[in-house]
């Protein structure tokens, strides 16, 4: 470890070799993290632009030349401003040294030297003494240079870095985490700077949600100060951490294009840099390219695995030489904090209607009203729990974000300022709105929420919200498996803390309707769409991709995947479309493709669509989705499932077209499903089996089947039940008979919720797997127990 000792000039400027992470104390933490990601993670690929710290015994030997120990224990009392521009001032009137700034230009000679480039750009960043430690995170509260030309240029950067040690908000932040001025030194890392083609935040951990089992990576063209600072929403990649082991895989989970309005590139004059605004190829195109995706995950799970802990990495892509690079790594201070075993639920009761919406930053919700900030110098008039609404944030806001119930943001993605304080301080946030600052009025009272996904929404006026405790650690074991019904790609991050089997029923209905809003048969064949404004309302959906058929497949499959990632390898069931002909019309391009039924419900829907010439194009891309996910992204814990299949020889014509298209039954482990949901499919049970290895019992379907009442009449609302006599038989016929031929039976509804005595049958059945919705699973788990400890019988 170097020595700490001010008087040792040698030391005040070090080569980022010599430094490790156990020297925080000499070189700060993010100096000491670069070091030791050179020195140990160049030999397995990862690469690290090279550099020199100076040291925070130059920092010292500033402050006692200059004695400036009185002017930093000044306490900051109630005034932070006064106090931090007095500090300020005292260190911009410092003089650091004509030794301390030869040895700093000599430093910069030689990275010159090594580099082979006498003006080479470099990156002049702030690396605090107590910065980037697992418990305390002060990423952006002391200023970082870039583009820095010349050896009088690094030593005003350098001293610049002294100054804003002392910022407002560095104040703030540093009393908050309970650390004194005094005992906080700073060191100033100098790094070859990478012309940054594109850049961005990676986290070893998804942030909101805790999950670990996959790399989240923000990426957008230029310096990542505008991602930073939240001033550019950049593309967002999911890869999974598991599936990388896998050479032959391709583990994207999922790719979300950003807006990319801007970028920040080097200036004209090549000083420094500037914000400048993106072209429309630029915010049409992905940042980054699947390769480039799947390198930059490989090497954040080394760095994890170096540290062992989840990380919050920063990588930047040079212009010149093509390559990536890690240009700084910090712990993530949030989320691994968090228990695994108990979580807390928000509900919200009787909101009004949805204002604006984007990106959801933690889960929480809060109600207050809405003060409209255009800068941090505004903040004296925020009241303490309102709505902060801003277009963007930096982190001069720190002393407004530590007073705000939730944030509200125009611009930024999960990994902006904005997304990174208010995580860190625990208050739920929406960032990049695109419009909260023009949409929402100044004292009107809205509901923020973050608690009903990846989306958060504000709603209108003041809403009841209800919070619930879960502890999963009392949660007991089952023989009968407890799933989950999941629809929502949005939403499922947020469970995967709970203790299920997987998921029983994943409707792949929500995926279309919700993202791709467009008719399957109108991407196969757009040239068959008749209406002028729906066919420039695909082109505006799917540009950006080769054809209207690859914008489907690849939103269908990000949506599969990332409902199948979280529980990898346990099965998920994902029920192929089963939009009536009514719903399917609604959607763009419907129209052209639907005929009018008098009774959709009984009509052209589920299986009998597979294969038809009118349907069959757009169950080719269903399929095609299908194998994406399975072979391309390697979840092959997915298993599909044929919902309503009327007879078995329109099982044998609906595998048939799902081999044609790659889906063959049994091969590389492809499990196939059917929905029992007609009594044909009990009836003919025995010939339902040889052609499908499960069945999943959808109770509603076969309720109104059964019993000839429209699941839909309030008329008749009073004899619809899954508990009627009839449905049970059927039920418990087909558990009998498919167990004679070894398929399993699961059962998918809220009757094992809502009813014990309907748990307890099911468990007596014989049934081998409950699915329900997240919300109640623990109290199913509870009643499936239960039942399991005391068997009743069936009679």
């Amino acid at each position: 470890m170097a020595p700490q000792d001010s008087a040792d000039h040698s030391r005040w400027v070090i080569s980022f070799v010599e430094v490790g992470i156990d020297d925080v104390p000499t070189v700060g933490g993010k100096n000491a993290s670069l070091g030791e990601m050179i020195r140990t993670l160049d030999a397995v690929g990862v690469n690290v632009p090279g550099g020199f710290a100076v040291s925070a015994a130059a920092y010292r030997d500033v402050v006692d030349r200059n004695g400036l120990r009185d002017a930093i224990a000044g306490s900051p009392g109630s005034s932070t401003a006064s106090y931090g521009a007095a500090v300020r001032e005292a260190f911009r009137s410092a003089h650091i040294g004509d030794e301390l700034a030869a040895a700093i230009a000599a430093g910069y000679r030689t990275l010159c030297e090594t580099a082979g480039d006498p003006a080479l750009p470099v990156a002049v960043r702030s690396s605090a003494t107590a910065e980037d430690l697992p418990e305390a995170s002060f990423a952006g509260q002391q200023e970082s240079f870039l583009h820095v030309v010349g050896e009088d240029a690094v030593v005003e950067a350098y001293h610049r870095c002294l100054v804003s040690l002392f910022s407002d908000r560095a104040i703030v932040y540093r009393e908050e985490q309970g650390f004194d001025h005094l005992s906080v030194a700073l060191s100033v890392g100098i790094q070859q700077l990478v012309r940054s083609e594109s850049s961005g935040v990676m986290f070893t951990i998804d942030p909101e949600s805790g999950f670990r089992g996959v790399i989240l990576i923000d990426a957008a063209w230029g310096f990542g100060e505008a991602v930073v600072k939240g001033e550019v929403d950049g593309d967002r990649y999911q890869v999974h951490k598991e599936l990388l082991k896998d050479p032959e895989l391709t583990p994207v989970i999922s790719r979300a294009r950003g807006r990319k309005q801007v970028k920040v590139v080097v200036d004209s004059d090549r000083t420094g840099v500037e914000t400048v605004e993106t072209s429309a190829a630029e915010q049409t195109a992905f940042v980054l390219t699947p390769d480039e995706i799947i390198d930059l995950a490989r090497w954040a799970v080394r760095i994890e695995d170096h540290y062992q802990r989840p990380m919050d990495i920063e990588w930047a892509k040079d212009s010149v030489n093509g390559q990536l690079y890690i240009v700084q790594a910090r712990p993530e201070t949030v989320q691994v904090h968090r228990s695994a075993t108990t979580m807390t639920r928000y509900r919200i009761e009787g909101h009004g209607r949805v204002i604006t919406e984007g990106l959801a930053v933690g889960d929480a919700v809060a109600v207050g009203p809405v003060c409209l900030l255009s800068s941090a110098e505004e903040g004296d008039r925020f009241p303490d729990g309102g709505i902060l609404v801003a277009r963007t944030t930096d982190p001069d806001w720190v002393p407004v974000l530590r007073r705000a119930g939730a944030v509200v943001t125009d611009r930024g993605g999960r990994t902006s300022h904005a997304a990174i304080v208010s995580r860190e301080l625990g208050v739920p946030a929406i960032v990049g709105t695109g419009s909260a600052t023009s949409i929402l009025r100044e004292g009107s009272v809205v509901t923020v929420s973050c608690a009903e996904g990846q989306t958060g929404y504000v709603y209108e006026g003041p809403s009841e919200v209800r919070t619930e405790e879960l502890d999963l650690g009392e949660v007991p074991q089952t023989r009968t498996k407890v799933m989950l019904n999941l629809a929502n790609p949005d939403a499922v991050m947020q469970w995967w803390r709970l203790p299920a089997d997987g998921i029983g029923l994943a409707r792949m209905e929500f995926i279309v309707n919700e993202h791709i809003r467009a008719h399957p048969m109108a991407l196969a064949h757009p040239e068959r769409v008749t209406d002028p404004e729906v066919r420039d309302q695909i082109a505006l959906l799917t540009k950006g991709y080769d054809t209207p058929s690859e914008y489907f497949v690849d939103q269908l499959a990000a949506g599969i995947a990332t409902i199948a990632a979280p529980w990898y390898p346990r099965p998920v069931v994902v029920r192929l479309s089963d939009f009536k002909t009514n719903e399917y019309a609604k959607l763009a391009g419907g129209a052209d493709f639907e005929p009018v039924e008098a009774n959709p419900m009984l009509g052209w829907r589920g299986a009998s669509r597979y294969y038809h010439p009118g349907y069959r194009d757009g169950f080719a891309l269903e399929c095609r989705a299908i194998r994406k996910v399975r072979e391309q992204i390697g979840l092959t814990n997915v298993i599909v499932m044929v919902p309503f299949c009327r007879t078995p020889d329109e099982a044998d014509q609906v595998l048939a077209v799902m081999a044609e298209d790659g889906l063959v039954r049994g091969e590389k482990g492809l499990l196939i499903y059917v929905m029992a949901e007609i009594p044909s499919n009990i009836i003919l049970a025995e010939q339902f089996a040889e052609r499908f290895d499960g069945f999943s019992i959808g109770s509603n379907d076969l309720t109104q089947l059964a019993l000839g009442v429209d699941r839909d009449s309030e008329t008749l609302a009073a004899r619809f039940g899954a508990d009627d006599p009839a449905v049970l038989t059927l039920i418990r016929d087909l558990i009998t008979r498919a167990h004679v031929m070894g398929r399993p039976v699961g059962f998918c509804g809220q009757a094992p919720s809502n009813d014990p005595a309907y748990a307890q049958w099911l468990v007596d059945a014989g049934i081998d797997s409950v699915s329900v919705t997240p919300d109640s699973f623990v109290a199913v788990k509870q009643k499936v127990a239960d039942a399991e400890d005391t068997p009743r019988g069936i009679g």
